[in-house]
């Protein structure tokens, strides 16, 4: 089933092939990172300042980087961020979302009140707080519980709004009077229909995410030894790139990651369009 959702959005949908193909060519760079010939905290193993050419395809920094093995690296440790606060603020989603929706009543007043509280809660500042909290001990891990926790609560809100259409269905009166227990109802009946929200919105809090935590690396409150996008910015921005003539230093992460947004937004818009029966309608219309 999911097989076949794939592929006729490939097919059909232009937006999901075009965001899949350059997520796809992303990904394959950042994974390229294992080969690099240099440790990624290593500085001046190469002639500093030199521009895009033939011996270096991306130039080199201020620092003696390689800027091709240097954007590998930190777009794969920018892409595991991201993964890491979508995929465990959409556990955190779905448990909230499904049981909210199936439950109901005072149960669902609730959690939702709790949902709500959380949903209000201003990310940044929190996380400016977390750093000069723990200063020099803001590890990435650490950043990635702190976001996921402060992630989920709108996408829960959404998740909810389908349970509880979902409650009243036909398949669902079956199923509870079948015998099924509410953990198989949850995720043996309800959850396939939530499966392309939660992509949707996967994509939407990657991109929020990473977003983020460039803002909080550029500023210098994160880990400015771990190398991501917004690590690579920083040091340019230290070293006054643009000011010595180094552009590429800035530019070349600036371009990386503005193609990483425009993949994960035509995913999560051509899985809106998906999902939504309008649209769905039209392109069978079309056929």
């Amino acid at each position: 089933m999911r097989t076949r959702i794939l592929r006729d959005l490939f097919l059909y949908n232009l937006e999901f092939a075009v965001g899949g193909v350059l997520l796809l060519l992303i990904v394959g760079f950042a994974a390229a990172s294992v080969f690099s010939p240099f440790p990624t905290s290593d500085t001046y193993v190469v002639p500093p300042d030199i521009p895009p050419g033939v011996d270096y395809l991306l130039g080199t920094n201020s620092r003696g980087q390689d800027m091709v093995w240097q954007l590998s690296v930190a777009l794969r440790n920018t892409l595991l961020f991201g993964l890491g606060v979508a995929l465990l603020s959409r556990v955190v989603s779905l448990a909230v979302g499904l049981i909210s929706g199936y439950l109901g009543g005072s149960a669902d007043r609730l959690i939702m009140s709790v949902n709500d509280t959380f949903l209000v809660i201003p990310a940044f500042p929190v996380l400016v707080l977390f750093f000069f909290i723990f200063r020099g001990n803001m590890s990435w891990p650490m950043l990635v519980l702190i976001m996921a926790a402060l992630g989920w609560p709108y996408d829960a809100r959404l998740i909810r709004a389908v349970a509880i259409s979902l409650r009243t269905r036909e398949f669902t009166l079956h199923a509870v009077y079948a015998g099924m227990s509410t953990r198989q109802i949850l995720f043996e009946e309800h959850l396939p229909y939530v499966l392309p929200i939660v992509f949707s919105t996967t994509m939407n809090n990657m991109i929020w995410s990473i977003g983020m935590e460039i803002t909080l690396a550029v500023l210098g409150l994160t880990d400015v030894n771990a190398p991501t996008i917004g690590v690579t910015i920083f040091w340019a921005n230290q070293h006054t790139a643009l000011t010595a003539g180094v552009w590429w230093w800035l530019a070349v992460p600036v371009a990386a990651v503005v193609l990483l947004f425009i993949s994960l937004f035509l995913l999560s818009v051509s899985m809106n369009e998906y999902i939504d029966p309008r649209t769905r309608l039209d392109r069978v219309a079309a056929r």
